[in-house]
C-alpha cells in the first residue's frame, strides 16, 4: 500500500472514531511523531511476538 492510500484508509477510519475517542488518537499519533522510525517498528514487532506467544509465555513464566 503507497503511503498516499494509507493516509486515505487512515482518514476514512478516523471519520468513523466516535467523538470522545480522537483525543486519545490525538494523544498517541503525537507520540508516535517523537520516536525514531526504527523504535516504532521494533515496538511493532515485540508486540506481535508477545500476542503470538502469549501461552508460551504464561507456561514459562509458571
Amino acid at each position: 500500500m503507497t503511503t498516499i492510500q494509507l493516509k486515505t484508509e487512515i482518514h476514512k477510519i478516523l471519520d468513523e472514531v466516535p467523538e470522545d475517542a480522537l483525543p486519545d488518537v490525538l494523544g498517541f499519533l503525537k507520540e508516535l511523531q517523537q520516536h525514531p522510525a526504527e523504535n516504532i517498528r521494533l515496538a511493532s514487532h515485540l508486540k506481535q511476538i508477545l500476542s503470538e506467544d502469549k501461552e508460551l509465555l504464561e507456561k514459562l513464566a509458571q
